[in-house]
């Protein structure tokens, strides 16, 4: 655990959703969402838990019409939480920075790089293996969550599935190997900078 607890607070409210967001990267894995989506509610107590982040989210979101206003619009905010939270300790000097994993889940395996570097990216690989439909909606809703989360945590993310048939088993296993990388990212080693230009671009 840090000496101070990273902490962040988001709110967003627009005429498509109205999100309250907390973070903690030092917490202990709990974690209290209502996103109006099971699944997604499922995805980000799973990747809360595996990271060790407390996290609270309440979302109100234009779900008669779909989902994506809701799933990108909490990326968007949980990516700037994370953000925030790295900040909100000598401007994330002496975070480990990258992590990795590689987790099953029954029969799917999914492989997870991720660097807290500034320079947002993602790379999404080998999402054929997932159906065109999960939990109701079009399996491309999940590209563009983890594209907000991403994008807006200023973070360089790679996904690749490997193998797997069952788009729920895939999804988890993204779910768990993104927190289990970030809880190693997130740690502090040392106060100076992990980066050999003086400074992290956060």
């Amino acid at each position: 655990m840090s000496p101070t607890q990273r902490k962040a607070n988001i709110s967003r409210r627009t005429n498509e959703t109205d999100i309250s967001l907390s973070l903690n990267l030092d917490g202990t894995g709990k974690a209290a969402v209502q996103s109006g989506i099971g699944f997604l509610d499922h995805m980000l107590t799973l990747l809360a838990f595996w990271a060790k982040f407390d996290l609270e989210l309440t979302c109100k979101g234009d779900t008669h019409i779909d989902f994506h206003h809701t799933m990108e619009d909490i990326g968007i905010c949980l990516g700037k939480a994370l953000h925030d939270a790295l900040l909100s300790h000598n401007g994330a000097n002496g975070i480990e920075r990258t992590g990795f994993a590689k987790i099953p889940m029954d029969e799917a395996l999914t492989e997870v790089c991720l660097d807290l570097s500034g320079r947002a990216w993602l790379e999404w690989r080998n999402d054929e293996l997932l159906p065109p439909v999960i939990a109701g909606d079009e399996k491309d809703i999940w590209r563009e969550f983890y594209k907000a989360f991403a994008s807006s945590a200023k973070m360089n993310l790679h996904v690749q599935f490997l193998y797997g048939k069952n788009g729920h088993h895939l999804l988890e296993s993204v779910a768990k190997g993104i927190g289990k990388a970030l809880r190693r990212a997130v740690v502090i080693n040392d106060e100076t900078a992990t980066s050999t230009k003086g400074s992290l671009d956060l």
